[in-house]
C-alpha cells in the first residue's frame, strides 16, 4: 500500500454528461447522473433523443447475441476521453453483469466484468470511428462477438512445435554420429 488515501473510483463525471438526458450542463452532477441512471434502467440507452431509436435495437439486437449492453451517448465531448470510462464505469456498477459503452464526438469509454480490456478498447476504437452513434454501438457489438486468433494456443503448439524439431535434430545428429563412428571405427575394418 502506497499510504495515499485513495478516492473511491469513479473521480471525474463531467458536466458533458447532462447533454445525454437534455439537461443543461449548470445543472448538478448528481441530477444528470440520476437521469442517465434511470434512462438506462429503462430501456438501455441514455442519449440525445434522436438517436434513441436506433441505440433500443442495437441494445435488443446486443442481447440476442448475449451481451447485456448499455448505452450512453454524450452530445458534446469532455475536454479529454477518461471521463467517459469513469461514466461507464459508474453506469455497469449499477447494473451488474452488463457491458456498458459510452460515446462522445470522436471519443469513447467503456466498461464490463464479461469482456477484457483489451478487447473493449478495440471495440472503442471502431465505436469512436462511425459516423454516428447508432453504427458506433453496432461496431463495437460486432468488434465484441468477433472470434479472436488464439494466440495462447498457438503460441504453446509453436513451442511445442520447435522444441520437438530441435529433439528430433539432436537425435538425429547423434545417432549419424554413432553410424559414422562405427562406419570408421578400426575394429570393424579388420
Amino acid at each position: 500500500m502506497s499510504g495515499y488515501p485513495s478516492a473511491p473510483h469513479p473521480a471525474y463525471i463531467p458536466v458533458e454528461v447532462c447533454s445525454a438526458v437534455g439537461l443543461p450542463a449548470s445543472a448538478s452532477l448528481e441530477t444528470c447522473m440520476d437521469a442517465v441512471q434511470a434512462d438506462v434502467a429503462v430501456n438501455g440507452v441514455a442519449a440525445p433523443a434522436a438517436d434513441v431509436p436506433g441505440l433500443e435495437e442495437v441494445v435488443r439486437s446486443a442481447a440476442g447475441r448475449g451481451v447485456d449492453l448499455k448505452v450512453v451517448v454524450l452530445a458534446q465531448s469532455p475536454p479529454i476521453d477518461t471521463p467517459l470510462r469513469d461514466i461507464a464505469t459508474e453506469v455497469g456498477q449499477a447494473h451488474p453483469g452488463s457491458t456498458v459503452l459510452v460515446l462522445s464526438p470522436g471519443w469513447a469509454g467503456t466498461y464490463s466484468t464479461s469482456y477484457d480490456r483489451v478487447l473493449l478498447e478495440a471495440g472503442q476504437d471502431v465505436a469512436k470511428l462511425a459516423p454516428n452513434p447508432v453504427q458506433g454501438a453496432q461496431n463495437f457489438v460486432d468488434q465484441l462477438k468477433t472470434p479472436i486468433f488464439p494466440w495462447t494456443a498457438f503460441t504453446v503448439f509453436l513451442v511445442i512445435g520447435v522444441a520437438g524439431a530441435a529433439f528430433a535434430t539432436r537425435f538425429l545428429r547423434n545417432r549419424a554420429a554413432r553410424r559414422q563412428a562405427e562406419v570408421h571405427s578400426p575394429e570393424l575394418r579388420a
